[in-house]
């Protein structure tokens, strides 16, 4: 069962980061999504397994694409990267599968 739409009730701006180049990080072009957006701090571990505060918690689609250090603009204007991207699929028990993201 995928997340209900109506559980998404914002709109983010994704720029999915490509990798690094000569003249710094790469961006896709952005794209709109829609979001349940959650401003509250917690504590995660990044991709090198560093402990690091994330500010807030956008749960998007399971298909969204957004992996770690994309760039995420909040309805509130605020852009931000990403820390971790972990997709949530229950295996076909009732439980909303969707996309976690954290930010930092």
């Amino acid at each position: 069962m995928i997340i209900p739409l109506w559980v998404l009730r914002h709109t983010v701006t994704i720029e999915a980061y490509l990798g690094d180049s000569s003249a710094g990080p790469r961006y896709a072009a952005p794209v709109t999504a829609r979001a349940f957006v959650e401003e509250k701090a917690r504590t995660v571990r990044n991709a090198q397994g560093e402990e690091v505060t994330a500010s807030t918690t956008v749960y998007l689609l399971p298909t969204q694409e957004c992996p770690p250090e994309s760039r995420v603009t909040t309805p509130s204007g605020r852009t931000a990267s990403v820390i971790t991207s972990a997709r949530h699929d229950g295996g076909g028990l009732p439980t909303p599968d969707h996309r976690e993201v954290t930010l930092e």
